[in-house]
């Protein structure tokens, strides 16, 4: 999937980890619109989850609520771009496809995160400094 720079229609900040690793998952994000408006959302994910998969279950939440806005502004996501920003590493690689997926139980997690960002016309994947992410995010 190739991630190129567009002026975004709906923007994404996302973050997932967990206390022990597998451990108790949990997951952060903010979506934001063209409009201005913009909701954070925390989500648990409950035990036995490691950070990687938070990071994925976090986007993909993040994703679909992106897709329930774009309808609610009687927009369609392949007419748009979606902006997405994280500091996972991993995410930002392995969604460009700079990086395999190895972990057989990240596949289907990534697999799913690839088709529902693929719905988008425009994507513009990136890393950012783990400081933007807690300044964005409040954690």
């Amino acid at each position: 999937m190739v991630s190129k720079q567009c002026d975004p229609d709906l923007s994404i900040v996302c973050d997932g980890g967990s206390l022990g690793n597998p451990g108790r998952g949990y997951g952060s994000y903010r979506l934001s619109d063209r409009t201005g408006a913009s909701q954070v959302v925390r989500l648990e994910f409950g035990d036995g989850v490691t950070n990687n998969q938070a990071e994925y279950r976090t986007l993909i939440a993040a994703i679909n609520a992106a897709i329930e806005r774009a309808a609610a502004l009687g927009q369609r996501p392949e007419d748009l771009c979606l902006q997405i920003r994280t500091d996972s590493q991993l995410l930002v690689e392995q969604l460009t496809g700079r990086w395999k997926v190895r972990h057989p139980d990240l596949k289907p997690l990534h697999a799913r995160a690839s088709a529902l960002v693929a719905r988008f016309g425009r994507r513009d994947i990136a890393w950012q400094p783990r400081d933007q992410t807690v300044r964005v995010l409040g954690h």
